[in-house]
């Protein structure tokens, strides 16, 4: 009974001592939530975390375009969402009482912003001069058709993953000029042109559902 108390004792003592360990040595609520997460993946057998693990290591690069993988599919699969009659759909069109959507983008207008800005946004990280097309922002006024805007939504995503490809450890925070004339960075616009999209996506989702149509991402899988 004296083994069984003191194999418990050394036990409580060692776990407090780890819990200590683990919140006296990190300075923000990030760490200690990376300190529960290593401490649950420590729990996975090691077979199954190694199967878990990439195959080759992240880089800088790699992190920030996943990141916009990832928006990417939300918007396009949204715009894809839309039928073609409803591009030209704005809230302002249900006259809704005690509502004030006067003079807001259309549903294909919202796309060629996001795509225009994408332009605008990521250009800087390489130099590369955007399309003429950027229309400041608004892209092109004639473009209409569903399948025009979506390659342009589209083509703008291959033109930021390109962009971001060249990111490194060196030239990250190197100062650089924006399409505005301000100092930023390409870690900044590589990461804001993101935020945008899903700023934008946003209102997409409430376009869709405005006309009945559930949000692909929303939809049961």
């Amino acid at each position: 009974m004296l083994n069984k108390r003191k194999h418990l004792l050394s036990h409580t003592a060692t776990t407090s001592a780890k819990s200590v360990f683990c919140y006296a040595g990190t300075s923000s609520i990030l760490s200690l939530l990376r300190c529960i997460i290593d401490s649950q993946a420590a729990k996975s057998s090691p077979a199954a975390w190694a199967s878990a693990s990439p195959s080759t290591p992240p880089t800088i690069a790699s992190a920030i375009d996943r990141e916009i993988s990832l928006v990417e599919k939300e918007v396009v699969d949204a715009a894809e969402a839309m039928p073609e009659d409803k591009f030209d759909f704005s809230p302002e069109k249900l006259n809704l009482p005690g509502s004030d959507y006067k003079g807001v983008r259309t549903f294909g207008e919202q796309l060629k912003h996001i795509a225009a800005s994408n332009y605008l946004i990521w250009s800087p990280i390489t130099g590369e001069k955007p399309p003429d097309t950027v229309n400041d922002g608004k892209g092109p006024d004639n473009m209409k058709a569903k399948a025009e805007i979506i390659k342009y939504l589209k083509d703008s995503f291959a033109f930021g993953h390109k962009s971001v490809a060249t990111l490194n450890s060196s030239n990250l925070v190197e100062p650089i000029t924006s399409k505005s004339g301000r100092q930023t960075t390409r870690l900044f616009q590589a990461t804001f042109a993101a935020a945008h999209c899903f700023d934008h996506y946003g209102q997409m989702i409430e376009y869709l559902r405005m006309n009945g149509i559930v949000p692909p991402a929303s939809r049961a899988r």
